[in-house]
């Protein structure tokens, strides 16, 4: 089954072009569930989610609904330690029992800097990082080209962690459009293709774009072939800017529908029926 969603939901700029006007912030993830079937939620690499919050998400997104959550960047931008952050970790793990607890924990995403390159001692520390991790479906994401080989997708086969397929600018040290699967959970990302702001904007201006659909249309292939090696399979959309991941989450989910004829077994639709979502605007 794939799930496509976006990288965060969370956003004022998606007022008036995904969300209705005067959504207020604890409507949007009520909203976003009747649209799509999953999404990733970022926030947990800057700081750990209170247990209450990671609760209501769950309450108000309904059965089938899938959450991806991004470890915290102490975890996977400090490779040179040996031990792990053991308070952040212990109230990372605490946080996400809600959603491991209905079913609705689709994966751990362990996001790693450019700077970390596939050296013996990286290689061991990622083997830490799913020890520490145990127990989690696990998902890595490798930001340098050089990881792009064998030797890494065997490893992380050996480790039962996924690969991370990724969309992004087709710049040297970047990494290549994929569709490998090593292990239940397939997963791409889709970071838009802004080359020129890749090395130079921030968190916003560097995912600036808004994806063609001849850009999307190869995607198709790719999805289906990762889904028929994996169990679940996931597709976000991180160009979040003024909507554009939302609209083209959309046009990806069209595409595929119009290559599967509409078959139930291949693409998860938004559940829905979550009586919290009868008072958002809009509502029908």
């Amino acid at each position: 089954m794939i799930y496509i969603g976006t990288c965060g939901f969370a956003y004022r700029d998606w007022i008036g072009s995904f969300y209705p006007p005067k959504t207020k912030p604890g409507e949007m993830l009520g909203y976003y569930a009747r649209r799509f079937a999953a999404v990733e939620i970022d926030a947990t690499y800057y700081g750990v989610l209170d247990p209450r919050s990671v609760q209501r998400m769950d309450a108000r997104t309904p059965d089938g609904f899938r959450f991806s959550f991004k470890a915290p960047k102490s975890l996977t931008h400090a490779p040179a330690a040996s031990e792990a952050p053991s308070d952040e970790l212990a109230r990372f793990i605490e946080s996400l029992a809600p959603v491991a607890a209905s079913g609705k924990l689709a994966s751990v995403l362990l996001q790693f800097p450019p700077a970390f390159l596939p050296t013996p001692q990286n290689h061991d520390y990622l083997k830490r990082v799913v020890t520490w991790l145990q127990g989690m479906p696990l998902v890595a994401e490798f930001r340098e080209a050089a990881w792009q080989t064998g030797e890494t997708l065997e490893l992380l086969r050996a480790l039962q962690v996924g690969w991370c397929n990724l969309d992004m600018p087709a710049l040297e040290a970047l990494l290549a459009p994929s569709a490998d699967v090593t292990s239940p959970v397939g997963y791409v990302r889709f970071h838009g293709r802004n080359a020129e702001r890749w090395l130079t904007g921030d968190r916003i201006t560097r995912y600036a774009y808004a994806y063609h659909r001849d850009e999307l249309e190869p995607w198709g292939d790719r999805l289906l072939s990762i889904a028929a090696r994996a169990q679940a399979t996931y597709a976000f959309f991180n160009n979040h800017a003024r909507g554009s991941a939302a609209r083209d989450a959309s046009l990806l989910e069209s595409l595929l529908e119009a290559r599967c004829g509409g078959r139930s077994d291949v693409l998860a639709r938004a559940p829905g029926g979550n009586p919290e979502q009868r008072a958002l605007p809009g509502f029908s």
